[in-house]
């Protein structure tokens, strides 16, 4: 398919050249740094927000525990299967990479021979950031904020159009939303499920929350004298 942005005058590749353009400007370390984040950092980092939610809202309990932690399971479930939607996308476009086409790029990252349109970073980053905003929505800023930051690094590193991280942001928040309902009505009882379970059920329920809800008496407490009257009887 014909190649999406050609020349210069095309504000997508000026705003290309011109994010792009702060690389050339930077140190050195700095590039390296961002060539990092971009590649793995931020990746990383949405990996580790999805096990810090959940292990918040394991120690929170309550009674939308189960339905919390199915929607943190629908994260990277949705990130995934945004990927695999992208797969005909981009045999579909056929978009090459912006530095086959324009020069004097400075592109941080080398060996990139695969389609441009639709970045998967930007995919998979968005889906989990939408992903956590289903399950806990200040988790959920964060994580939509980082994969914003993803976008600009794909950008800045050479690899990616700005249509191509739009598209990926696009694709990431359909699948996570769109899809939703369906997974939740799969995921929530599945995992109200693992939450009865007296060993799995610590994975929906921090133990201290269940034996509150077991045993709501506090310690050094006394039962209510009808109730020694009952077990006297």
């Amino acid at each position: 398919m014909a190649v999406l942005a050609e020349s210069g005058s095309n504000p997508d590749v000026g705003l290309l050249y011109d994010i792009n353009g702060l690389a050339k400007d930077a140190p050195h370390w700095f590039d390296r740094v961002m060539e990092f984040v971009g590649e793995y950092g931020l990746l990383v980092a949405m990996v580790l927000l999805v096990l810090w939610c959940w292990w918040s809202v394991r120690r929170r309990g309550g009674e939308d525990a189960a339905s919390s932690v199915a929607a943190l399971v629908w994260a990277p479930l949705a990130a995934g299967l945004a990927v695999l939607v992208n797969v005909p996308i981009r045999g579909f476009v056929e978009r090459p990479r912006p530095f086959v086409d324009h020069r004097g790029l400075d592109v941080l990252v080398s060996g990139k021979t695969d389609f441009s349109f639709v970045s998967d970073h930007a995919t998979i980053t968005m889906a989990l950031g939408v992903g956590l905003f289903v399950a806990h929505r200040r988790f959920g800023l964060v994580g939509i904020g980082l994969a914003l930051l993803e976008g600009f690094c794909r950008v800045y590193m050479g690899v990616h159009y700005p249509t191509d991280v739009v598209g990926g942001f696009a694709l990431g928040t359909a699948v996570a939303l769109l899809l939703s309902p369906l997974a939740m009505a799969l995921l929530t009882p599945l995992a109200k499920a693992v939450e009865r379970s007296p060993r799995a059920g610590r994975l929906i329920r921090a133990r201290t929350s269940a034996d509150e809800q077991d045993n709501p008496l506090l310690p050094g407490t006394r039962r209510p004298a009808n109730s020694e009257k009952d077990l006297a009887a």
